[in-house]
């Protein structure tokens, strides 16, 4: 008698457990905390399917099977609060292990990265400072051109070791948060007028056609002039040698809505602006409505960018294909990282898109003052 009631209890729970499981492989897929909560619900019913079988084969009264599964129900609530602090804890240690995951891909991309910016740095210096070693060699053994352009070729290759290191120094700044913004008014009109000049003798030498435009109102941010400068400079410069000769670099200025009020999104690739100190003139921007921005436009044409390739073009030191191998007098691949970081120091950010015969950059800055006085 007692072995067919185990036999039967046994049956019953197996039967129930089996749906059960299912129903809880189910909830798993959906949602780990009703699984972890229906689990040991399953398991207690399973127990009490089995001990009403069992009642009923031994034939024990109504009343002490209502007994017996009035104590079983009362651990239903226990077992339900101990499956969902169990699933609790278990998505924590999830979370926990996938953010490390997460940093360690992160870390191991800086860490590449890093190793392959000093690798083009290295290789940067190493040819112009050969370059200058046989020219300098050269003049001391008296075998120098007659036309005395090697002082003029050594100077070149110096001044272009010293925006390399430039370009370094101030992405380290970026990077460190040591960057110091000195604000004040500017209008983003004068700025786009003055690289349309400075572009103009790069352009004239490379046989590319440099535009302009702008607003006729004044469009006023506040910024750091120097170093709002350097990446306005960059992007033009980019975009200059990376076009062919008959192509045109057209640079125009816009005023617009801002694209997200919440901030930039995160660039794994681009430097880390922390902690960028403001000093003098207006020590923080200020745009009322919270909706104007100055746009920045540089296009160029470079014939277009792969689009799995265009967010790398802001990482340190990256070149990309063969497609984009800079030309002779070109630096270390540290000007659109430096610009985006500036972009981003000033509340602004860069991006980039494959437009017409090339690239559009875009550079955008929160305005000073969302309604605009006319230019005198």
């Amino acid at each position: 008698m007692i072995t067919e009631a185990a036999l039967l209890a046994a049956v019953a729970a197996v039967a129930v457990g089996a749906v059960g499981a299912l129903v809880v492989r189910a909830l798993a897929a959906r949602s780990l905390v009703a699984a972890a909560v229906v689990a040991p619900l399953v398991v207690i019913l399973s127990v009490a399917v089995g001990v009403v079988v069992t009642a009923r084969a031994m034939f024990i009264n109504e009343h002490d099977q209502a007994v017996v599964l009035v104590v079983t129900a009362t651990s239903l609530p226990i077992a339900a609060v101990f499956g969902w602090l169990i699933a609790r804890r278990v998505q924590e240690l999830m979370r926990a292990s996938a953010q490390e995951t997460a940093q360690r891909d992160r870390d191991r991309q800086v860490e590449q990265s890093r190793r392959e910016l000093v690798a083009w740095v290295s290789h940067d210096l190493r040819t112009p400072l050969a370059g200058i070693r046989a020219m300098a060699e050269a003049l001391e053994d008296g075998h120098a051109p007659a036309d005395g352009s090697y002082p003029a070729r050594i100077r070149s290759e110096a001044d272009r070791m010293s925006d390399m290191v430039g370009g370094l120094l101030a992405l380290s700044r970026l990077q460190s948060g040591t960057l110091r913004l000195d604000r004040a008014p500017v209008d983003v009109g004068d700025l786009v007028s003055d690289a349309v000049a400075s572009a103009r003798v790069l352009a004239e030498r490379r046989g590319v056609h440099v535009t302009g435009s702008a607003p006729a109102a004044a469009v006023t941010t506040s910024a750091d002039v120097g170093e709002l400068s350097r990446a306005l400079a960059n992007l033009v410069t980019n975009a200059l040698t990376h076009t062919d000769a008959g192509g045109t670099v057209d640079i125009s200025l816009a005023t617009g809505p801002a694209p997200d009020c919440h901030g930039h999104k995160d660039d794994e690739h681009a430097p880390d602006v922390v902690g960028v100190a403001t000093g003098g003139g207006a020590g923080r921007t200020v745009h009322p409505d919270g909706a104007g921005v100055a746009r920045i436009a540089v296009s160029d044409g470079c014939g277009g960018i792969p689009e799995d390739e265009l967010d790398r073009l802001f990482e340190p030191g990256w070149r990309g294909t063969s497609a984009r191998t800079p030309a002779a007098g070109v630096g270390a691949g540290l000007g659109l990282a430096v610009a985006r970081g500036i972009a981003r120091a000033h509340g602004g950010d860069v991006t980039v898109a494959n437009t017409g015969p090339g690239c559009r950059f875009e550079l955008t800055l929160p305005l000073l003052d969302a309604r605009p006085d006319p230019r005198p």
